[in-house]
């Protein structure tokens, strides 16, 4: 049985890797004593995925991990059990219990959105968020990145979906791709807005928040990762209403 964890990611534990909290989590499931499957062979091993790794540093209110379980109570219960044993830093947002049709969290993401603050000290001293919308309404924003292979060149306004700001807080809000084959950080997007300013950021400047993770239903709209199994539901019963 496929189980769906949301959590938050605060405090000291940004600066934990992906690895390591991969390990933490393996522990915190076996003392919750949850019924999680394993892996077959010389050297079994936790069934657990997580859906577009956080980078170190960042925030999140919307980070998900999906588990096998051999048997399950009900998603409270869960919740409640791994909850017990969250350190400050990570809080279990909801469980979901997902239909064995559901695909894997990783392979279905395809955007994320983020809320980038300034660190105290490194706010914009140039007048930033009054160029916000010149720099959104060009019909092409061309950037170039670098992969592990080689240079790509790419149309940067293809992966920003949205991109709004609150001039007043300081705060800027950005929803992008985030799917395996086209995604682009938040981070990167900012160099690229100071770029084109003719600003150079520090690399210290930002606080970037996820605010959650989505995929997309049957009809290519965005929803939240722990929204599938209504999706997946509402699908089912519209597959039946056409036989």
């Amino acid at each position: 049985m496929k189980v769906r964890i949301k959590f938050s990611k605060y405090s000291s534990m940004i600066f934990i890797g992906h690895l390591d909290m991969m390990r933490y989590f393996q522990k915190a499931i076996r003392r919750a004593e949850l019924d999680i499957t394993y892996s077959t062979g010389f050297s079994p091993h936790q069934i657990m995925s997580f859906a577009a790794p956080l980078g170190v540093g960042m925030y999140s209110n919307g980070e998900y991990m999906d588990i096998g379980m051999d048997s399950v109570t009900d998603a409270e219960d869960i919740k409640e059990r791994l909850q017990t044993q969250m350190v400050e830093g990570v809080d279990i947002l909801s469980v979901t219990i997902l239909p064995e049709t559901a695909g894997n969290a990783m392979a279905s993401v395809a955007a994320a959105r983020y809320t980038v603050r300034f660190r105290e000290g490194y706010e914009p001293d140039f007048e930033l968020f009054d160029h916000l919308e010149e720099y959104y309404r060009q019909e092409t924003l061309p950037a170039v990145k670098q992969t592990k292979k080689n240079t790509v060149e790419f149309d940067l306004k293809q992966a920003i979906y949205e991109l709004s700001w609150d001039k007043e807080k300081q705060e800027i809000y950005m929803l992008v791709n985030a799917s395996s084959s086209g995604n682009v950080k938040p981070g990167f997007i900012m160099e690229h807005i100071y770029h084109y300013l003719g600003q150079e950021p520090s690399e210290f400047a930002f606080v970037i928040t996820r605010e959650d993770t989505y995929t997309e239903d049957a009809d290519g709209n965005l929803i939240p990762l722990d929204q599938i199994t209504a999706c997946l539901l509402y699908t089912s019963d519209a597959a039946d209403d056409l036989l």
